[in-house]
């Protein structure tokens, strides 16, 4: 078994990736921008790393699920906000051989799902249009904006930090053919 391949390596990727999307929440959090009817939360722009590697999807998965209970989300918003984010992974991941288009799903996901967080699951007065477009306005900061400025930082070490052959790589590290 090769570097290329080997599970443990995506573990390890997936395990990186949660942990700097929790400590990017908490940072956004200090600043009351990780949750509300406005939030930019900086951690978002780590949707687009399943451009780069299939270990995105559980990564910012699982730290989104971890970063939304250490900063006292409701259990809807655990719930349905995790499930918005991996929407929007599995998404980037899909549309990874388009650098901005890429990006684009989990603004989508976010505005289609967060709204009706905020409204039932956490009583803020508004209109869902209100929050599709204030969610949706904080998903395009983070995830087109940051989430491009990320790619073209990490597109020149690409090689170095995920190695091109993953990307024929399943999660379990079996090749798919």
């Amino acid at each position: 078994m090769n570097k290329t391949n080997n599970p443990l390596i995506l573990i390890a990727h997936g395990g990186i990736i949660a942990a700097l999307y929790v400590v990017l929440t908490i940072l956004a959090a200090g600043f009351d921008l990780a949750s509300g009817a406005i939030q930019v939360r900086f951690s978002e722009c780590l949707t687009v790393m399943p451009f780069f590697t299939v270990a995105g999807i559980p990564g910012v998965t699982i730290g989104c699920f971890l970063a939304n209970i250490i900063t006292g989300g409701a259990l809807p918003d655990v719930i349905f906000g995790t499930l918005a984010t991996f929407l929007g992974c599995l998404g980037t991941y899909f549309l990874r051989k388009n650098r901005f288009f890429c990006t684009i799903p989990p603004v989508v996901s976010n505005a289609v799902i967060i709204p009706f967080v905020l409204k039932f699951a956490y009583g803020i007065p508004g209109s869902l249009w209100f929050f599709a477009l204030t969610v949706g306005a904080g998903e395009i900061i983070t995830c087109v904006i940051l989430g491009q400025i990320l790619i073209t930082a990490l597109l020149p070490v690409r090689h170095v930090l995920f190695k091109p052959q993953e990307r024929n790589v399943s999660l379990i590290g079996d090749k798919i053919k």
